[in-house]
């Protein structure tokens, strides 16, 4: 029995498909969805999403967070935004980062609410870096 997922973003629906597997990035870990898994609600931290068929790796998205709806036949990922692995670029995520870093040297210590925003960004840039760069990628 296939799963089927779905990993949509706010510009658009990414991948639509029948696999064997999924591995998510959740925010305490890695997450299998597979056929006839109990349901569960993950909150995803950015990372890659991999998709199998049998033992082997078909596909790989880079999600900046977001939310997975798993089901026994389904997994729909929402993610805050969400982009072929392939299409990454290193650099251009290295020359966010710097600017985030040059914002996060600005904020005033009394601003939680953009002490949290930027921290937020700062961890799925240097997520993307990561994915971009092959390290760590399952």
């Amino acid at each position: 029995m296939p799963l089927r997922i779905e990993i949509v973003s706010p510009e658009k629906r990414l991948v639509e498909r029948d696999v064997d597997m999924a591995v998510l990035p959740g925010m305490e870990g890695d997450i299998a969805a597979m056929p006839e898994r109990a349901p569960l609600m993950l909150q995803l931290r950015g990372g890659v999403v991999a998709l199998y068929e049998g033992e082997q790796i078909v596909d790989r998205y880079f999600v900046g967070g977001g939310f997975a709806d798993m089901g026994a036949d389904h997994c729909i990922v929402l993610a805050d935004s969400a982009q072929k692995l392939s299409e990454l670029s290193a650099d251009e995520a290295r020359d966010r980062l710097r600017d985030l870093e040059t914002q996060w040297a600005q904020i005033e210590p009394n601003d939680v609410d953009t002490h949290d925003r930027i921290s937020r960004e700062i961890q799925r840039v240097r997520a993307e870096i990561e994915a971009a760069s092959g390290e760590g990628v399952i």
